[in-house]
């Protein structure tokens, strides 16, 4: 027996009606109208069973009751598109340490060197004070971000041409 059941107004209807045939659409937005669409019980006809859903669009019968639970729990926009992500992304490194880091890559490698490695650009950001820690991989990321401005700056724009 089914535990949630599907009841679309008809603005819903309409919408997912129009999610399924115009546009583009990511595939598991068209994919969840579908399975809303198929088990709605607000029209007069009976809705279809599950597993003659699941076997049309070639997915589980576990999905078309998580599409359901979501529809009839959290709303329609969530049975379509998912829960935005609420992870919070911590910062290892502000602008500030930012710009030492890019200051020490452009200035000159220590003596025997002929450039900064990652690694050694880590250790003198650490050595400096800069930063606590830090890996050679978040340096790398730091430069590759920074990459494309420094270059500009350093060579100016070259596909430009003067006049």
């Amino acid at each position: 027996m089914k535990k949630y059941h599907v009841n679309l107004t008809p603005e819903e209807r309409k919408e997912l009606e129009t999610i399924t045939t115009k546009g583009k659409r990511n595939a598991r937005v068209i994919q969840s109208a579908y399975i809303l669409l198929n088990c709605d019980n607000s029209n007069q006809k009976k809705p279809r069973k599950d597993a003659d859903i699941a076997q049309f669009l070639g997915i589980t019968e576990r999905t078309i009751e998580n599409i359901r639970k979501k529809f009839v729990l959290d709303g329609c926009e969530i049975a379509l598109n998912g829960k935005p992500s609420e992870r919070v992304y911590k910062r290892n490194i502000d602008g500030d340490t930012e710009a030492h880091i890019i200051a020490l890559s452009c200035g000159k490698p220590p003596k025997g060197y002929a450039r900064w490695s990652l690694r050694m650009l880590a250790d003198k950001a650490i050595e400096l004070n800069y930063i606590d820690t830090v890996s050679h991989e978040t340096v790398r990321s730091v430069l590759k971000k920074r990459n494309k401005t420094v270059e500009e700056k350093r060579v100016g724009y070259p596909t430009s041409t003067k006049q």
